[in-house]
């Protein structure tokens, strides 16, 4: 009996003394929650359900989604932020998770880059410059143009203050001195809506909103926000090409954890993923969304995140962005 003790004693030490890569190596041994802080259907929703299916599969493990919309994904960012950091807590959140911390300010329970480690970017969400059909104009240098001899006469929408296609025009004011006058909408699909009913007459929007108005002749592209092409809108150039040299702002998804979560957890989150990014079925899944699938390193995703937090934070504070 004594020797079975000593045993069961030394096993204990063992296990409480084993080193921090010993949990990776077993990860994942229980199910995987998945929270993403939007509702259901959206852009991230679809992206995190796609990508965490296939990294699912490949760990053997349940990646459970968990939709937790509201406050421009803060509160569910608030949930993922006071989780233990042992990754079975993953979030699939987008830009707006930088911008809000300066929308937000201090009325954010959490501290946007020190509560958070990003693990890996799933996709680009490329954004392009567009006009309705009835402005006299054909390309980005065209409207820059022509808002310089109308100043503030027109009007372009976006789908919220402090929201991408809201910071996305702002960098193309800020960088070209053109003025323009803001109509904030409630929403993606609302911005669009007046766009197309002529209530405003320009737009930065995810090319995937528009993307079906774009083919139907309803919507007129000009100038893609990214530094890369749009495999959705062949022949549309980056604004970059065509008038406003050195603009590069396209949003993305990615998938962040808890802030002190295992180097190797992370790692191993991040391998999957990008395994993932490159099956074929899931290429063409989010290419049909018009979403570019974006594989990285863990150190690639959390240096575009640090640049894109100052990048956000001097627009917001340009445009004067700020839930009171």
């Amino acid at each position: 009996m004594k020797g079975m003790l000593h045993v069961m004693a030394l096993a204990l030490t063992a296990s409480l003394f084993a080193p921090a890569g010993a949990t990776a190596q077993t990860y994942p041994s229980k199910p995987v929650r998945v929270l993403i802080p939007w509702p259901a259907g959206g852009s991230n929703d679809v992206v995190g359900r796609i990508v965490m299916q296939k990294v699912s599969e490949a760990l053997g493990q349940q990646f459970v989604v968990d939709n937790r919309g509201g406050a421009a994904g803060s509160i569910g960012a608030d949930v993922v932020a006071k989780a233990p950091a042992d990754g079975y807590m993953i979030m699939v959140h987008s830009t707006t998770h930088l911008g809000n911390a300066h929308i937000y300010g201090k009325k954010l329970a959490y501290d946007t880059l020190k509560d958070f480690t990003g693990v890996g970017m799933l996709s680009a969400q490329p954004g392009v410059l567009t006009v309705h059909p009835s402005l006299p104009v054909k390309t980005a240098r065209e409207f820059i143009a022509l808002a310089k001899s109308r100043p503030g006469q027109i009007n372009y929408s976006s789908s919220g203050n402090g929201s991408a296609p809201h910071l996305q025009m702002a960098l193309l004011i800020s960088m070209t001195g053109i003025d323009i006058t803001h109509v904030p909408y409630k929403g993606g699909a609302p911005q669009v809506t007046a766009l197309m009913a002529g209530e405003t007459q320009a737009s930065f929007a995810t090319v995937g909103t528009v993307i079906t108005h774009i083919r139907n002749g309803k919507l007129r592209p000009l100038g893609l926000g990214s530094t890369t092409a749009s495999k959705a809108l062949p022949g549309v150039p980056t604004l970059a090409q065509s008038g406003v040299p050195g603009y590069d702002m396209s949003p993305w998804i990615g998938v962040f954890v808890p802030a002190g979560t295992p180097k190797a957890i992370i790692d191993r989150l991040n391998t999957e993923i990008n395994k993932a990014l490159a099956i074929p079925d899931v290429i063409q899944k989010l290419e049909n969304q018009a979403l570019d699938p974006a594989p990285g390193t863990v150190g690639q995703f959390n240096a575009t995140l640090k640049a894109d937090y100052d990048k956000y934070g001097k627009l917001i504070k340009l445009i004067g962005a700020k839930i009171e």
